[in-house]
């Protein structure tokens, strides 16, 4: 029995990495300094993007001989498949969602946070013609979550909470977050709690409207977060120091001019990366210009603590999780924020 279980899961490892991109594959071969940072197509990951171009920009200039690191994005198209990659190893690094680091470390699963990558950026959408304006009225409403693990539920149910209910008086449903504007536009759920650009997506066609904002009710929220294996750390930590740099450099440098933001929109939207319409990018980085933040990446003991708090009431997290067991802050007590020339 357990060897039929190694032999299929080795098969179907097999069968992911083999669907990897190809050039992805090459450069890690080619190149052991080079890193493939997984990712998703959401604006709580623009920093990664911006720092992947930055890097390669910056060793464009650097001599032949200078010692240099490539970090490569990888787009997945969900958490269970980039966390799946992770736990394997078939890439060392990408953004994960906090609560779900915390629990895959418990597990021993060998992952540490060692970056934020943004603040704000989910919201709670309605019907631009819905007569909901408190959360009152959603009661007996249905609503639509990424998954009972993703922090935009633990948003909703901080909302909830303020108006002393529960989501045991809504009808929670899961969804991916790209069908969800299609549902709200159709009817099919009443609303929806995600993060963007899928908010904007339906707000910027005129049928839908924020309920709540994290920039509003939560300005200090956090979801995606840099994790890199313990391995990669122990291996190789000038890299992970670099990519941790880049990415601070990168949360900086959005956050200091629109006409940064501008850009990022331009890198973000392409093929190599989310390949998304740039104009609902741009909605984000612009409607308003906080709606997500970068710049402030400072990792906060109490807020993690806080975050695990309202994981384990909502049942994600099953009891407390030592602050040292899932976070290695070594790399940002010495960050040294990179300077971004784009």
């Amino acid at each position: 029995m357990t060897t039929a279980f190694l032999h299929r899961r080795q098969f179907i490892q097999g069968l992911m990495a083999a669907s990897l991109p190809a050039g992805l594959m090459s450069c890690a071969e080619r190149n052991p300094n080079s890193l493939v940072v997984g990712g998703l197509p959401v604006t709580c990951n623009l920093t990664l993007p911006v720092a992947c171009v930055a890097k390669a920009a910056s060793n464009a200039k650097s001599a032949p001989d200078a010692p240099r690191y490539d970090f490569v994005y990888s787009k997945y198209s969900g958490w269970p498949e980039i966390k799946e990659s992770l736990m394997a190893g078939r890439i060392q690094a990408a953004y994960m969602l906090a609560p779900l680091v915390m629990d895959l470390a418990d597990k021993g699963i060998p992952v540490k946070i060692v970056s934020l990558g943004h603040r704000s950026g989910a919201v709670i959408m309605v019907r631009t013609d819905s007569t909901i304006q408190s959360f009152k009225q959603l009661t007996g409403k249905r609503i639509a979550i990424p998954s009972r693990f993703a922090v935009d539920l633990l948003f909703l149910r901080k909302m909830l909470a303020e108006e002393n209910m529960t989501v045991d008086q809504l009808q929670i449903v899961e969804m991916p977050p790209p069908d969800m504007p299609a549902a709200l536009y159709a009817n099919a759920v009443d609303a929806y709690c995600t993060g963007e650009p899928f908010g904007a997506a339906a707000q910027s066609a005129g049928y839908a409207r924020p309920l709540r904002m994290t920039r509003d009710e939560w300005p200090k929220y956090i979801c995606c977060v840099l994790t890199v294996r313990e391995e990669l750390i122990a291996e190789n930590r000038p890299m992970v120091q670099d990519l941790v740099n880049q990415i601070l450099g990168a949360g900086v440098w959005l956050d200091q001019k629109q006409d940064h933001r501008n850009k990022a929109v331009e890198i973000a939207a392409g093929r190599d990366y989310f390949n998304q319409d740039p104009n609902i990018i741009r909605f984000v980085m612009e409607n308003p210009t906080d709606r997500v933040t970068y710049g402030d990446l400072r990792m906060i003991r109490s807020e993690f603590e806080e975050l695990m708090q309202l994981s384990i009431e909502a049942g994600t997290i099953k009891h407390p999780i030592a602050y040292e067991k899932y976070m290695d802050e070594s790399f940002a007590r010495v960050a040294q924020a990179a300077t971004i020339h784009l």
